[in-house]
C-alpha cells in the first residue's frame, strides 16, 4: 500500500533543512525560544507546550465548539469542509425527481419478471451532493473509524509505561490534531465523490438508507455527455441497477451486514511496524508537535504505514468476492429485464464493468479513505457463473442461492463455475446443512459454558463465605 491512509502529502519546504540545520535560524529550530531546539526535552516546560497547543486548537473555528469532534475522525469539520467545497447547489428541479421516480417505478415493473425477489424501495430519491453526503456519512463513520482508531493509538503502545503516564495530555492533543487532521481530509475526499457518484449503491456497498433508491441527476448529467444512448434510456438502466441492489439489501437480510463487517475487519486487521514507531518515540520531541513544517514532516515519516496482514489477505478475499457476486448477479437480471426493451443496455452494462474493473472515482476515494482498494476483479466471472445457472436451474432456484452465505459460490467456483451448477442440479444443500449444525453446536458450547460459570459463582473458590 503505497499512500498512507486519509492521503497525507509531504509537501515541499525548502527552508526546512535549513531550520533543522541552525537551531538559532528562528521560530523553526525553537518554537518557544525555551530551549528545545537542538537539545533534550525538559517536561518542566510542558505548560508552555500546552499553551501554544490550545492557541492552534482555538483558531481550528468556533464551528466546531458545539459539535460532536471527538473520535478517531471529526466528522464535523469532514461535514463542513465537505458542504465548503460543494458550495452552492440548486435544489433538484420537481420535474427530474418525478421522473427518476418513474424511471425506478418502470424498473421495479420489469424487473418483477426475472427475479422471485420483491421490490425493496420503500421511496425514491433525487439526491444533490450536498443530500447525499447527510444521508451516506453514518456509514461512512462505520467504514472510516477502525483504521482511523488504529492510527490514532499506536502512539500509546509505543510509549514505555512511565512515559504514557507522563505524556498522556500531550497525547490526548495529539488525538485530538489526528481526528482534525483525519476529518479535513474525509471532507475533501466527500466533498468530491459527491458529485462523482451515480447511484446510493454505486460502489457496491448499502451507503445510504435502507430501501431509498437514490439517483445523483448531475453526475448523471455528466455522464450522458459523453455516451452515445439517450439520457432517458441512462437513467431508466441506472434505476434498474439500483432497484436490483436494494432488493437484495432489503430480502437477503445477512447481506448488508456481511459487507461492512468485512470491511470492517480489512481495517482492524491493519498492523503498523512497531520497530519503526519505537525507533522514533525514542527520539520524539515533543516540542515539535507545535511547529506545523514539523508535524507534516511527522505525519508522512512513512512510519504510520500499514502492513500486509494474513487477516487482511482473507477479509479482502471475502469481500472481493463478495462484491463479484452482487455485482455479477445485478448485471444478469437488469440485462434480462432491459435487454429487450433498451438497446444500450449491454454498451452500458460493459461501461460500468470497466469502471469498476479500472477504479473508477468511488474506488479511488474509497481506497484513500479506508485503504481498501474496492474492486471485484472476478466480476465478469460472476456475470457468467449466474447466467449459467439461470439457464441451468431457472430464476428461483438462482436467486434461492442467496437464502444463506454458505450456499454462495466460492471464489473458486468462480474459476471453475461448471461444478457448482452440477451440484444446484444435483440439489446439494450440504452448505446449509453444515451451517445449521454449525450453529447448533455452538449455542451447545455456549450454554455449558454459562453453566459452568454460574456454578462456580455458586460454589467455586471467589464464592462468599458465611
Amino acid at each position: 500500500m503505497a499512500d498512507l491512509p486519509f492521503g497525507f502529502s509531504a509537501g515541499d519546504d525548502p527552508e526546512r533543512d535549513k531550520r533543522k540545520k541552525d537551531p538559532d535560524s528562528g521560530s523553526g529550530g525553537d518554537p518557544f525560544g525555551a530551549g528545545f531546539g537542538g537539545g533534550e526535552f525538559d517536561m518542566s516546560q510542558l505548560g508552555q507546550i500546552f499553551s501554544k497547543l490550545g492557541e492552534m486548537f482555538s483558531g481550528a473555528g468556533a464551528g466546531m465548539a458545539g459539535g460532536t469532534s471527538a473520535g478517531p475522525v471529526n466528522y464535523d469539520l469532514a461535514r463542513q469542509l465537505a458542504s465548503s467545497s460543494i458550495g452552492f447547489v440548486a435544489p433538484v428541479p420537481e420535474q427530474t425527481a418525478a421522473a427518476i421516480a418513474d424511471a425506478v417505478r418502470l424498473a421495479e415493473t420489469w424487473l418483477d419478471g426475472v427475479t422471485p425477489l420483491p421490490a425493496g424501495t420503500t421511496r425514491t430519491a433525487a439526491w444533490t451532493p450536498t443530500e447525499w453526503i447527510d444521508n451516506t456519512l453514518d456509514t461512512w463513520k462505520r467504514l472510516c473509524d477502525p483504521v482511523a482508531e488504529q492510527i490514532s493509538t499506536v502512539w500509546a503502545s509505543a510509549l514505555p509505561e512511565e512515559a504514557k503516564a507522563m505524556a498522556g495530555p500531550l497525547l490526548a492533543m495529539m488525538s485530538q490534531m489526528g481526528g482534525m487532521a483525519f476529518g479535513s481530509q474525509l471532507g475533501q475526499a466527500l466533498g468530491k465523490l459527491s458529485r462523482e457518484v451515480l447511484t446510493s449503491t454505486d460502489i457496491g456497498l448499502p451507503l445510504g438508507p435502507k430501501g431509498v433508491a437514490a439517483l445523483m441527476p448531475e453526475a448523471i448529467e455528466s455522464l450522458a455527455e459523453g455516451l452515445e444512448q439517450p439520457r432517458s434510456e441512462i437513467v431508466t438502466f441506472l434505476a434498474a441497477r439500483e432497484a436490483a441492489h436494494h432488493r437484495l439489501f432489503s430480502h437477503v437480510p445477512w447481506l448488508s451486514t456481511q459487507l461492512l463487517n468485512a470491511v470492517e475487519a480489512f481495517a482492524k486487521g491493519t498492523k503498523i511496524d512497531m520497530s519503526g514507531i519505537e525507533e522514533f518515540a525514542r527520539g520524539f520531541n515533543p516540542a515539535s508537535l507545535t511547529d506545523p513544517s514539523e508535524m507534516e514532516q511527522l505525519l508522512n515519516q512513512g512510519i504510520f504505514e500499514p502492513k500486509a496482514t494474513p487477516e487482511q489477505t482473507a477479509a479482502l478475499e471475502r469481500l472481493e468476492t463478495l462484491l463479484a457476486l452482487i455485482e455479477g448477479w445485478v448485471q444478469t437480471v437488469v440485462s434480462e429485464a432491459l435487454g429487450d426493451r433498451i438497446p444500450g443496455t449491454s454498451a452500458l452494462s460493459e461501461m460500468l464493468r470497466r469502471r469498476r474493473a479500472t477504479g473508477g472515482p468511488a474506488e479511488q476515494t474509497f481506497a484513500t479513505l479506508v485503504g481498501l482498494e474496492l474492486r471485484p476483479r472476478k466480476m465478469r466471472e460472476a456475470a457468467a457463473l449466474w447466467d449459467k445457472l439461470t439457464e441451468a436451474v431457472g430464476a428461483d432456484a438462482r436467486d434461492g442461492v442467496w437464502q444463506h452465505p454458505d450456499l454462495l459460490p466460492s471464489s473458486e467456483d468462480l474459476d471453475e463455475p461448471a461444478g457448482f451448477i452440477d451440484r444446484m442440479i444435483g440439489g446439494d444443500t450440504s452448505g446449509i446443512d453444515s451451517a445449521i449444525e454449525q450453529a447448533l453446536n455452538q449455542a451447545e458450547d455456549q450454554a455449558r459454558n454459562e453453566g459452568g460459570r454460574k456454578d462456580q459463582g455458586e460454589d467455586g473458590p471467589d464464592a462468599p463465605k458465611e
